[in-house]
């Protein structure tokens, strides 16, 4: 089976950090794609494949996008995924610190598939990673990312 490819969008180093330690204690091969700003994120998911330096083809199958980012906001980021036919359909996930409601009401009306914020322990930061991974790479069925 192929792996499945994870694009992480955190501008934070510690979170960054984290995220990847869970995911690599997590045991599920998935290779992980960084970016550091909304920006880079549209540049990858939306850009030409040269700006991205990936072929066309290669989309992840799970977007895993903070809400404060510099440059471009992970709202904004979304509003242009959803808006365009190669992502509308990509899975989203808003992982952020972002206790606001109006962060989370707004993910979901801009499309978000789910909003988790990041416990602050290291331990349930784990858990709730290896629950993203099961449920989004391994249990859902999702469409292709084609238009």
């Amino acid at each position: 089976m192929k792996e499945k490819l994870i694009l992480l969008v955190e501008d934070n180093e510690d979170d960054e950090e984290l995220a990847l330690l869970a995911f690599d204690q997590s045991r599920i091969a998935n290779e992980m794609i960084v970016v550091r700003d909304g920006q880079e994120a549209i540049d990858y998911l939306l850009g030409t494949e040269a700006q991205a330096g990936k072929d066309a083809k290669t989309m992840p199958q799970l977007v895993l996008l903070d809400v404060n980012l510099p440059k471009i906001n992970g709202h904004e980021v979304l509003r242009r995924l959803r808006a365009d036919p190669r992502t509308r359909r990509l899975p989203v996930v808003m992982l952020t610190s972002s206790r606001e409601e109006e962060d989370m009401l707004t993910s979901y009306d801009l499309g978000a598939n789910s909003y988790v914020r990041k416990p602050v322990d290291f331990a349930r930061f784990a858990e709730t990673i290896l629950q993203m991974q099961m449920y989004w790479l391994v249990l859902n069925d999702a469409p292709t990312n084609a238009p």
